[in-house]
């Protein structure tokens, strides 16, 4: 496969590979960012160093061990994303709104058999789930004057000998793709962009996706002399994605022969499960600073995509008789599995006088190391792998937090996050749209905390762009190229944790 037709004609989050494994599904899961519990996602989840908060053991499990009393957390939230579309001239809004849970969790203190202060203080286990990416989302593209199709992909494909049941087949089945005489492959807007009555025609893509990441810790953390604390956790992923795409394509002014309309529809699940394991550290020189270190294992998941797409048409012949045609796909199913990049975090926060704090963590993670592998047939992704480490790049994911207690019972709370993009400036010596399209998270909240009771708030506001092709580009150069699109996303959310302590 010619890599300019892949990667700069298949940005981010493009379904027409999603029945083909490659550097979407490395992307879409290696991802992954904490939620976890309001305190934490108010203060920026900048909880490496901090701990006492569970979120902070899917960081640092070392966390685990600052915990003095044992606690029960339960943390609702209620999402909504919103979806700019901007594609050939003509945008389009649209919303999503889902509940969630961001945390479950139980930590039990255990004091150790000397019962003292120094040496091993106590030994505490903590399981529980924080929830790490949430896919809902749905939008729409769409433009009014379009001169390029997906049909052109197509036809170019059929012509260079690369046929699909669930592509070509379907075209060819619905009289969307025709066949010269000679042998070749066309479709019928080649003949209407000859014509000087042709301005276009009218394109519609919807996108509808679903599921989440979760994660499920079983966690050790040991608390020496209240000063020194280690810990360690083994993490299952689990997670669910679906993604539904229709593309509609008509002509609104009858300039193109016998073809009225088409629409193509593609179906997406994905499960999968993964495993890890994380070692911490966080240690407390003087009372007022803590200074946290951890590392992540890469997540072995083992995957199963389900995939299937269908077409449907309607041509007016020359008798001015029209007829509807529609074709369906096989359905595939198939089982792979993937491999994450390590990560590595650094974490540090300190204690303002006696109401305040601020922290920061420094993640580290290296895009390019994500590995496909394992195809169920035998395959061994090594040309996926191939790209992935030439379009990826490392990056250094940045959290910060800070928390000040009004009262000795009410907190309030901010935070910010950035997470760089993936993509590199420059990958197959094209310009990557999405390279610098980082995404960028506000927080804030407040806590109320009495006696063994606690509740906490927060809001978090999240903003990134991405720049996408509704369909592939033709690998051929008799065809129109398809303009790129963007869609500008913002998210809100509302997580409120109910905690116990005893």
């Amino acid at each position: 496969m010619n890599k300019h037709f892949l990667i700069s004609g298949l940005m981010l989050l493009l379904p027409f590979l999603a029945g083909a494994q490659n550097f979407e599904d490395a992307l879409r899961y290696s991802s992954g960012r904490i939620e976890g519990t309001a305190r934490s996602g108010a203060m920026g989840n900048a909880f490496g160093a901090l701990g006492g908060d569970f979120t902070g053991a899917g960081i640092n499990p070392a966390g685990l061990g600052i915990y003095r009393s044992s606690e029960f957390a339960l943390t609702p939230s209620f999402g909504m994303t919103e979806i700019t579309s901007s594609y050939l001239g003509n945008s389009m809004v649209e919303n999503d709104y889902r509940p969630g849970l961001g945390n479950l969790s139980y930590v039990a203190v255990m004091d150790s058999r000397k019962n003292n202060q120094s040496g091993l203080v106590s030994v505490n286990l903590g399981i529980g789930y924080n929830r790490l990416k949430d896919f809902n989302s749905y939008s729409i593209a769409e433009a009014f004057k379009s001169t390029s199709s997906f049909l052109d992909h197509m036809a170019a494909n059929a012509n260079n000998k690369s046929w699909s049941e669930y592509y070509e087949e379907l075209a060819w089945d619905t009289y969307t793709l025709d066949k010269t005489d000679g042998g070749v492959y066309f479709n019928d807007l080649e003949s209407a962009r000859a014509s000087a009555a042709y301005d276009g025609h009218k394109q519609r893509k919807s996108y509808d996706r679903g599921g989440a990441m979760d994660e499920y810790t079983f966690g050790l953390g040991l608390n020496f002399n209240h000063r020194f604390y280690l810990g360690a956790s083994l993490g299952i992923t689990d997670f669910y994605y679906r993604e539904n795409t229709t593309l509609r394509e008509w002509d609104t002014d009858g300039t193109i022969p016998y073809l009225n309309d088409f629409e193509f529809n593609s179906s997406l699940r994905t499960y999968g499960t993964g495993y890890n394991f994380k070692l911490g550290a966080i240690f407390k020189p003087i009372n007022a600073l803590r200074i946290g270190a951890s590392v992540a294992t890469p997540t072995l998941f083992k995957l199963n995509d389900r995939f299937e797409t269908s077409m449907g048409s309607s041509i007016t012949w020359d008798d001015q008789s029209s007829e509807t045609f529609d074709s369906s796909s096989p359905y595939s199913e198939y089982d792979y599995e993937m491999t994450t990049p390590f990560r590595a975090t650094l974490s540090g926060a300190l204690v303002v006088g006696k109401r305040g704090l601020v922290s920061a963590d420094m993640e580290y993670l290296d895009y390019s190391m994500a590995k496909l592998r394992k195809g169920g047939d035998g395959y061994d992704f090594a040309d996926e792998n191939s790209d992935i480490s030439d379009l990826f790049q490392p990056v250094t994911n940045v959290r910060l937090g800070g928390e000040y207690r009004l009262t000795n019972t009410f907190s309030l709370r901010g935070g910010y996050e950035i997470y760089p993009s993936a993509f590199k400036q420059e990958a197959f010596g094209e310009n990557q749209p999405n390279a610098g399209e980082d995404l960028t998270v506000l927080s804030a909240g407040f806590g109320y905390s009495n006696g063994g009771f606690f509740a906490d708030v927060a809001f978090r506001h999240s903003e990134n762009t991405r720049f996408n092709r509704l369909y592939p580009e033709p690998s051929s150069n008799n065809y129109p190229l398809p303009e790129m699109a963007a869609f500008d996303e913002v998210s809100n959310k509302v997580l409120f944790t109910l905690g116990f302590r005893f």
